[in-house]
């Protein structure tokens, strides 16, 4: 017998494979078997589950079958895929030559990576250089291509801009060797400065004005305290000087943003901010906020009060809906009450509607997730009012002095 049963990955397992090809059983169709042919979610329930991160069902490239995304031609070439049809190869394809990455590189999701010695969108440009001499060419002093911070191209490095307000940006050099990054302290984004305002910053490195000492030129030399005795008492129990959530000078905390009472404490470890939800609802309008934490009235549990612990739904209605689309409930993450998932309070970075996200997919920055300025949202950063930026790290609200 050529056949031999086994779960489809991810799909729960809907028919035999043989010789490379699903036979589906009765009740499932598609090439993986991954489609019901009678489905038990109303339509608005499916094309919830087929929505993309810009809520566009399937990306647009496909339809939406009982909770999952049957992606346009992806029987005949396979080229758009993904489980929301977001990847696009046919992007990748060189309209001279009708061949993908021009046939000298690789296409991973709508993008080419080319061979060394190519480059362009789709790899149709050759270098005239040996690779040998482009990599002597971008290689940094540590040995990094790019110094890590940018991408090679014929010799000659693009720099990661990293500023979204559409400055020079803060990473430059030959070789990308210069990240002015470096020169900042925490407080720094919201005066526009470098250094705490006690310094020039050379190529990443501060040269501190008299009176001024420390890496961020952030210490007074007038102080009593060293700088690390400063940094120890501003720490108190936090990982970081005032939580990372203030500007630490000669061992005392100022809270920021500046004017915002939410941030408050001895080391700014209380940030009420985090009792609000993307749309600025304190603790779901259930419970009050103490110290960054929900207070939840009766009858309301969960980080955020978002839960309630009355339920008239079945059993079978509340395991439905938190079902997700390859029939798992709350991804095996997590437990379903009244028909949401509450996911699995041991490992703090499993969220979503499904408990399908990971947290720890977010940016960081100053050692905090979202830098402490936004909520975590399946793997993006959801920025607060004023912050931009991957991680939220970068201030776009009105300067301080």
């Amino acid at each position: 017998d050529s056949s031999y049963s086994f779960p489809t990955a991810g799909q729960g397992g809907h028919g035999k494979c043989d010789c490379g090809k699903c036979k589906c059983d009765e009740g499932w169709y598609g090439e993986a078997c991954q489609y019901p042919t009678t489905c038990n979610l109303t339509r608005k329930k499916s094309n919830e589950m087929c929505k993309n991160s810009q809520d566009i069902i399937c990306s647009g490239a496909g339809t939406c079958q009982c909770g999952r995304c049957k992606c346009a031609n992806s029987e005949g070439t396979g080229l758009v895929y993904g489980k929301f049809c977001e990847c696009d190869d046919r992007e990748c394809i060189d309209d001279e030559t009708e061949e993908i990455c021009t046939g000298h590189g690789k296409c991973y999701c709508g993008n080419c990576y080319c061979e060394a010695g190519w480059h362009g969108d789709k790899c149709e440009f050759q270098c005239d250089i040996t690779p040998w001499e482009i990599k002597k060419r971008c290689t940094s002093s540590d040995g990094k291509i790019c110094s890590n911070r940018g991408t090679c191209v014929c010799g000659e490095c693009t720099c990661h801009d990293v500023d979204p307000t559409g400055d020079w940006g803060d990473i430059h050099g030959d070789t990308c060797e210069c990240d002015e990054r470096n020169c900042k302290a925490v407080y720094d984004r919201y005066s526009d400065d470098f250094c705490s305002g006690h310094g020039q910053c050379n190529c990443g490195r501060c040269d501190c004005k008299e009176g001024w000492t420390g890496k961020k030129c952030e210490h007074p030399r007038s102080c009593p305290l060293s700088p690390e005795e400063s940094a120890k008492k501003c720490q108190g129990n936090s990982n970081l000087p005032c939580s990372g959530r203030g500007k630490c000078e000669c061992g005392q905390c100022t809270c920021f943003p500046p004017g915002d009472n939410r941030v408050y404490g001895k080391n700014c470890e209380c940030d009420d901010r985090q009792c609000e939800n993307v749309d600025g609802d304190v603790c779901g309008g259930h419970g009050i906020c103490s110290c960054g934490r929900c207070i939840c009235q009766d009858g309301w549990f969960g980080k955020l009060c978002q839960h309630s612990r009355k339920c008239n739904m079945t059993e079978e209605e509340s395991r439905s809906l938190c079902e997700s689309a390859d029939g798992i409930l709350c991804s095996g993450k997590g437990s379903c009450h009244c028909g949401k998932c509450i996911c699995s309070p041991q490992e703090w970075y499993i969220s979503g509607d499904f408990c399908e996200c990971d947290d720890r997919d977010c940016d960081k920055h100053d050692g905090l997730i979202c830098t402490g300025n936004g909520v975590c949202s399946c793997g993006n950063c959801e920025c607060w009012e004023g912050w931009n930026g991957n991680a939220c790290e970068i201030w776009l609200g009105r300067e301080y002095p």
